[in-house]
């Protein structure tokens, strides 16, 4: 990590892998996951760690992740590089399993931690928002009626920030009827990301 001395994010960190504020509700216990730079000029905002990112203690580490970094153009040194590229879930723990997923973020992590880290990535220059969850929280009133509608509807946000659905399997199929969004979304997206990380050289 390439933090300045005077930089509080090192902190900030320590006290997130340190948090046990949900311990009673989480089936595998308390492991933040998160990675972040002070340096940082992306930004990914997802949902919450699954299972196999809860065992492995890296950010992404699975087949969404693979699907994801391929949406963004870049391979795996440069979305792992803290001081390039900032990965934080809106829930920092794995939330355990639902009826047909994995459960919703812990409401208690993102008005705990967010903005303490949020203030200090000072260079972030794009914002990837992954999921109504962090779309939710980053567009507040911007955001449509469904996450559909709020991809849909990417031009109409800042160049700065790009909304996504989840790269996960499961979306196979939102995948298969909205074709236009790796024809028309994911050009832009790579171009914003790779922009973004030129700046940071």
């Amino acid at each position: 990590m390439t933090d300045s001395a005077s930089s509080r994010l090192p902190a900030v960190l320590a006290e997130i892998r340190a948090c046990r504020i949900c311990e009673p509700y989480l089936p595998l216990g308390p492991r933040p996951v998160l990675q972040a730079g002070r340096t940082a000029r992306v930004l990914v905002v997802g949902q919450a760690p699954g299972a196999r990112v809860h065992a492995t203690g890296v950010p992404w580490d699975d087949a969404s992740g693979a699907r994801l970094r391929t949406w963004m153009g870049i391979d795996a040194d440069a979305f792992y590089d803290a001081a390039r590229v900032a990965l934080l879930p809106m829930g920092f723990c794995y939330p355990g399993r639902g009826v047909s997923g994995d459960l919703p973020p812990r409401p208690e992590c993102a008005p705990r931690w967010l903005d303490r880290v949020l203030a200090e990535l000072p260079d972030v220059e794009l914002t990837v928002l992954v999921g109504a969850y962090a779309q939710r929280r980053f567009l507040g009133r911007e955001r449509r009626a469904t996450l559909t509608e709020t991809v849909t509807a990417w031009r109409e946000y800042s160049e700065r920030c790009v909304p996504l659905p989840h790269p996960s399997g499961r979306n196979q199929g939102w995948f298969k009827h909205n074709p236009w969004f790796e024809r028309e979304l994911v050009p832009v997206l790579r171009a914003r990301v790779a922009e973004a990380l030129d700046k940071g050289r």
